[in-house]
């Protein structure tokens, strides 16, 4: 998703936005519209942050959204959050690779 995806789909996400940044009003959501340049300049206003430190913030909340879209499992790049391993290949959880069991002593 991208900020032009965004603002074509602000009504619906503009909840997302809210609870994430609580300090928004209803008002400042009304007047973003889903604009980045909208979005960072009520972030910094609300939050007394640097420009760019408001701009980091939209961009994770954008994130956050990209990520909510995704089937499980799976990364931007289309691949396995498993990092492309067959399933046959992968450890359990909390088994370690190597032979036999070791004990400290």
């Amino acid at each position: 998703m991208n900020w032009d995806q965004v603002e074509g789909k602000w009504k619906q996400l503009k909840g997302s936005a809210k609870e994430q940044m609580g300090k928004l009003t209803d008002d400042d959501l009304d007047q973003i519209a889903g604009r980045r340049d909208q979005f960072v300049g009520k972030i910094q206003e609300r939050y007394g942050i640097a420009k760019e430190e408001a701009q980091r913030k939209a961009d994770e909340w954008l994130k956050a959204q990209r990520d909510q879209q995704q089937p499980v499992g799976q990364s931007h790049s289309g691949q396995s959050s498993q990092g492309g391993q067959r399933p046959e290949d992968r450890q359990p959880v909390g088994q370690q690779s190597g032979s036999g069991s070791r004990t400290n002593r």
